[in-house]
């Protein structure tokens, strides 16, 4: 399988490689969040937990946490994990899963280039949820993608060099068919992933059989996009998008 062969290959490395979420949220909105989630005899579920980078925040706020991930490797790393009430198990999203929980937590996971693919981990998440469960996601934004590409343009700008003189691997996020863009298939270091903007998001939960119920903005500093970021490039700040949902009924 080619995601699973992708993660553990990996491995080790995640915590240098993977953008960490949690540690660079500017406002660290997202802890904040999830404190109206928890409740000590709730079960929760971290889908595609990884290294088990969200244990700490949901291992001593709920009774019990189901952390699944497609990759072996990062199980084993997040298996090390100090917390007791945690059971891991390697599975691949985009199928059943046969679990129930009252929390669901999804951290830039449904972002498969595939549009059915990420569908059916929605729709796997949406199954896993008990009738009144409520579920939190983070997902790539299309619009602050952009947003950056067009901030590196007036970055160019500042520097005399007009958009058409900028060197393409410069604008490599941006290399796929025009469709696909249109789609949200943008490219991290190489790697087509999806990303939605905020009308996306709500056909596709939607259609997964899940009503959101807030939308937010995690907000990164520029330095999470460019090595060096000018002074002069302040807020607007890139961002993922926060999701608060519940089933459908």
């Amino acid at each position: 399988m080619e995601e699973r062969a992708h993660w553990n290959k990996i491995g080790s490395s995640y915590q240098e490689e993977i953008f960490d979420v949690f540690r660079s949220d500017r406002l660290k909105l997202l802890p904040k969040i999830l404190q109206k989630y928890y409740n000590t005899s709730h079960r929760a579920i971290d889908f595609g937990c990884g290294t088990g980078r969200a244990f700490e925040y949901l291992s001593p706020n709920f009774k019990s946490v189901f952390g699944v991930d497609i990759s072996d490797s990062l199980l084993a790393l997040a298996s090390r994990s100090e917390f007791k009430n945690i059971t891991l198990k390697q599975h691949d999203l985009t199928k059943p899963l046969r679990a129930s929980a009252d929390f669901g937590f999804c951290c830039n996971v449904v972002m498969l280039p595939e549009a059915e693919k990420s569908m059916a981990m929605l729709r796997t998440i949406r199954k896993s949820l008990k009738p009144d469960g409520t579920a939190i996601f983070v997902l790539p934004s299309l619009d602050s993608a952009l947003y950056s590409a067009w901030q590196l343009i007036e970055w160019y700008k500042k520097e005399n060099v007009d958009a058409d003189q900028i060197p393409a691997d410069e604008l490599s996020i941006i290399k796929a068919k025009k469709t696909d863009l249109v789609d949200g298939i943008v490219y991290i270091d190489g790697v087509p992933t999806r990303h939605y903007s905020a009308s996306q998001l709500e056909v596709w939960f939607t259609k997964a059989g899940l009503k959101i119920t807030a939308i937010d903005k995690i907000e990164y500093d520029w330095d999470s996009e460019f090595s060096s970021p000018p002074k002069w490039m302040k807020e607007p700040y890139p961002w993922d998008w926060l999701v608060e949902c519940k089933l459908d009924t």
